[in-house]
């Protein structure tokens, strides 16, 4: 009998369905069959392949509720927040690519300069990486893997996806959705297990690993790749900032520090982790967070969908945000709300906690939360808000508050981070034309955006001559006219500024 993962309402911590694990004979199986595919696939070209996409699309934009009460039962997020997080960045993405993916993707010339008047031309033509392998995290198990699906077979690759095994069922959802659509038999795949499936697939060879997860797991990647040279895309987490500055509106500020800190439950790698506020404000944005705090809806979104804030995903997650919380406490935090499970739910809840008096001895302050708890620290100066903000080995998002927007933009600028927002936090993974990743510890390359669809080919450079000239110049044997030649070439370049700019 077949090894089987079962997925858990993290809500009500209820079994949903299973799925059976792949075999490592099942998965060369299914790589072999990516490849054969995957030339078929290339060789429909872009104008080929829209139809699909447009079909896919339509069908998400008629089912779009069916599946985010999908997510929400498996991933335990409410169900508003599965279509404003997971349903509806899909869909654009779909959109997005399928009507710009062939202008970015066409033929782009390169001006050449002195080598033009010899009848040279340059061009860079866009191929398929090949077969791509995506291990995607469970905090997003939608929007994270089919961004980067679309992404990758809009470009003519074939895709095998490892969803993780807490929400394997998405994977089954997405390959229903794409079934639906009429994508070829296969284009898409899913594998299914636990890191030792994961594994297997990283050592398949590959053409590129796209993994979303923990720095740890990434470590094992990126080493595991380096063995058959495959490239991999990494977005390994992240320990937000938020400055709020003192001319910031504070009202604003705490909603939103409130939304991004605690949507999702704080399982996101872009949530506000840490706050610094200018001590002049501080007292008045901390009191209007708790307000707003105060304010969620914790529950189980099967029974009701007004539900602000839903379960976390395991109780290894939970552990993880206790830790944190406690040793915040005993280095000298002060818990304002928050800092335990209800006791009125079933679930893999915590509530959502506001600290104050941390510092940078605290895990909650250097360490990836990962859960719903927002500490906030004041300071002095901006330069010390910026010294704090890039005080951590990850660098994903940030964001700066004030209603000075070009005093903003110049503090956003010496933030280290791969994305900083102004007077809003986490939304611009949802923007599908801005790039997404970051640098130090959270990773590296891009996706989404022109420059991420970059990651899903390979550039080849086309160079042509179109001058039957029998012996170039730089051709054996050198001779009088080579050094005549060069010369005019120096002499050239000493006198035409476009020869060198």
């Amino acid at each position: 009998m077949a090894e089987q993962l079962v997925a858990i309402n993290p809500s009500t911590q209820e079994p949903i369905d299973h799925v059976d694990v792949t075999t490592k004979e099942e998965l060369l199986g299914i790589v072999q069959k990516a490849r054969n595919a995957q030339r078929t696939w290339e060789a429909m070209g872009f104008d080929g392949r829209k139809p699909f996409f447009d079909r896919l699309s339509s069908y998400l934009l008629e089912h779009y509720e069916e599946v985010a009460r999908f997510i929400s039962r498996e991933n335990g997020k409410p169900y508003l927040e599965a279509i404003l997080a997971e349903v509806y960045p899909s869909i654009d993405v779909v959109n997005y690519y399928s009507k710009r993916a062939k202008k970015l993707l066409a033929d782009k010339k390169i001006p050449i300069r002195v080598f033009k008047f010899m009848g040279k031309k340059s061009y860079i033509t866009f191929k398929p990486v090949g077969v791509l392998g995506i291990i995607s995290p469970w905090n997003y198990p939608f929007a994270i893997p089919f961004s980067e699906i679309i992404m990758a077979l809009v470009a003519g690759n074939t895709v095998i996806l490892k969803p993780s095994e807490l929400t394997p069922l998405i994977g089954k959802k997405i390959t229903e959705l794409l079934d639906t659509a009429g994508f070829p038999d296969g284009v898409f795949s899913v594998v299914y297990g636990d890191g030792k499936i994961g594994a297997e697939l990283v050592k398949a060879q590959l053409s590129k690993i796209i993994f979303t997860g923990s720095v740890a797991t990434g470590r094992r990647i990126m080493a595991a790749a380096a063995e058959n040279l495959t490239p991999v895309v990494l977005e390994l987490g992240g320990k937000d900032p938020m400055i709020v500055l003192k001319d910031a509106d504070i009202d604003m500020s705490a909603r939103g520090a409130v939304w991004a800190g605690f949507m999702n439950s704080g399982q996101t790698c872009a949530s506000v982790e840490r706050v610094y506020v200018d001590e002049t404000i501080k007292d008045q944005f901390v009191e209007r967070v708790m307000k707003y705090t105060k304010e969620i809806r914790q529950g189980d979104m099967l029974e009701n969908e007004s539900t602000d804030m839903g379960s976390m995903i395991d109780p290894r997650q939970l552990s993880i945000v206790e830790n944190h919380v406690k040793d915040a406490e005993a280095k000298g935090a002060k818990i304002l709300t928050g800092g335990s499970r209800p006791a009125d739910l079933h679930g893999f809840f915590y509530k959502p906690t506001v600290l104050v008096n941390v510092d940078h001895s605290m895990q909650v302050m250097t360490d990836e939360t990962f859960g719903p708890v927002l500490p906030i620290m004041g300071f002095k100066t901006e330069d010390d808000a910026i010294k704090l903000a890039n005080d951590s080995r990850y660098a994903l998002t940030a964001s700066v508050w004030s209603r000075d927007i070009k005093r903003a933009e110049s503090i956003a600028r010496k933030i280290v981070a791969g994305t900083v927002t102004i007077n809003d936090h986490i939304m611009t993974y949802g923007i599908p034309e801005t790039p997404w990743g970051g640098s130090k510890e959270s990773g590296f390359g891009r996706t989404h955006s022109d420059i991420g669809l970059m990651e899903f080919v390979e550039p080849a450079h086309i160079h042509v001559d179109r001058a039957w000239i029998k012996k170039k110049p730089w051709w054996y044997p050198y001779d009088k006219k080579t050094l005549l030649f060069l010369r005019a070439m120096i002499w050239l370049t000493k006198r035409a500024k476009f020869l060198v700019g």
